[in-house]
Order: structure tokens, then C-alpha cells, then sequence
């Protein structure tokens, strides 16, 4: 029982650290962009037909309208002529062309209300989008800067402590070797100068001899005298 509980924490280990992997903080980003980027391309598109609904309910409204004009001037004539039947009928379809022409308006009031509504939500999309992309753009600097600290504390603890100090040691150690090689050859090199200021000293023989000559012609010259 025991190792299969080991082996269900190691799997389920496993899975996080897949899992951890993949939610890279730049890739998360990057794919936010692309879907907002769709989503934007979707209120455009949806923004194109609002606007194409719109402008044939105003083609509509315009052609309603020539309709009203038309049939009042047909009422005018016909009733110049004196065709009151002709003048009744096209008073009547004025009326109706009327009718509609306010429905045509009222609709296009409403028509350009959801197009305004569409303009403003398009509008706040691109602004969350831009603020997205100059986030995504510091947070990218951030996880630049986090990764190179993270690199950089695997480093240092990889750092044996133990064997730097050991090598500083070393270092002085060899350090202190020299110093006293230089010492102790300092040393020794003393009395041999002492020796050779002491050799240096000695009087030869043929000085010796040729000094008592000197003394000696001085004394005999002094006699004779």
C-alpha cells in the first residue's frame, strides 16, 4: 500500500512539474495577445455589419420618403383634375408610407444605439489590448530580470564554501612561504658579506714587505742627516 502511495506522489510530482513547465509567464502572454486579437477581429467584423444594417435602414428611411413626397404631390394633382377616387388613394398609401416611415426612424434610432454600444465595447477591447501589450512588454522585462537573479542563485549555491576557504588557505600558506624563502635567504647571505668584508681586510705579504721598506728608506734618510 505504501509504495503505491510513493508512486502516485511521484507521478502526481511529475505532473506539476509538466504543468509548471508549461505555464511560461511570456507564452501565457503571447497567447492572451492572440486571443484578444481574435476577439477584436470578431467586434470589428460585427461592428462592419451594424454599420451595413444601418446604413440600408437609412437607404430605407430615404426611399420612404420619396414615397411620402410622391404620393402628396399625386394628391395634389389628382385633386387639380378633380379626381377625388385617384386623389383618396394616394392620400391613403401617404398615410400608410407615413406609418412606416416612423417605424423606419424609430428602428434606426435603436439601430444606431447598438452601433454606438458596439463602437464603445470595440473601443474598451483595443484599450485593454494596448494596455495588455505595454504590460506584457514589462512583465517580459521582469521575467527576464527574475530569471537571470534565478541563474545566478544556482550559481552561488553551487559555490563550495568549504573548498574556496580551503584554496584561500593554500594561497596564504604559499604566500607566507615565499616571505620567509626571502627572509632566510637574507639571512644567510650576511655573514657571508661579513666574511668577505673581513677577507677583504687582510694585508698581503708584498704590502706588508714593501711598507717596511718605505719605513725603513725613511729611518736611513733621517741617520744621514
Amino acid at each position: 500500500m505504501g509504495i503505491f502511495k510513493r508512486l502516485k506522489t511521484i507521478a502526481k510530482a511529475d505532473i506539476n512539474g509538466l504543468l509548471d513547465g508549461m505555464e511560461d509567464p511570456i507564452a501565457m502572454l503571447n497567447e492572451y495577445s492572440r486571443e484578444m486579437e481574435q476577439e477584436i477581429v470578431k467586434g470589428q467584423n460585427a461592428l462592419a455589419r451594424q454599420i451595413f444594417v444601418e446604413k440600408k435602414q437609412e437607404a430605407l428611411i430615404n426611399e420612404t420618403k420619396s414615397l411620402v413626397d410622391k404620393r402628396t404631390r399625386q394628391a395634389k394633382l389628382a385633386l387639380e383634375q378633380g379626381d377625388e377616387a385617384m386623389a383618396k388613394l394616394a392620400v391613403q398609401e401617404k398615410l400608410s408610407k407615413e406609418n412606416q416611415l416612423q417605424l423606419y426612424v424609430d428602428q434606426l434610432a435603436s439601430i444606431k444605439g447598438q452601433t454606438q454600444i458596439l463602437v464603445e465595447k470595440l473601443d474598451q477591447l483595443k484599450e485593454s489590448y494596448n494596455q495588455m501589450q505595454q504590460k506584457k512588454i514589462l512583465l517580459a522585462s521582469r521575467v527576464n530580470v527574475a530569471q537571470s537573479m534565478k541563474q545566478i542563485q544556482k550559481v552561488t549555491v553551487s559555490f563550495n564554501t568549504d573548498d574556496i576557504a580551503r584554496g584561500v588557505a593554500r594561497a596564504e600558506e604559499r604566500i607566507l612561504m615565499m616571505e620567509a624563502e626571502v627572509q632566510a635567504g637574507n639571512q644567510f647571505a650576511a655573514p657571508f658579506a661579513q666574511f668577505d668584508a673581513a677577507y677583504n681586510s687582510v694585508v698581503s705579504e708584498e704590502e706588508l714587505t714593501k711598507e717596511l721598506e718605505k719605513l725603513k728608506g725613511e729611518k736611513e734618510k733621517v741617520v744621514a742627516f
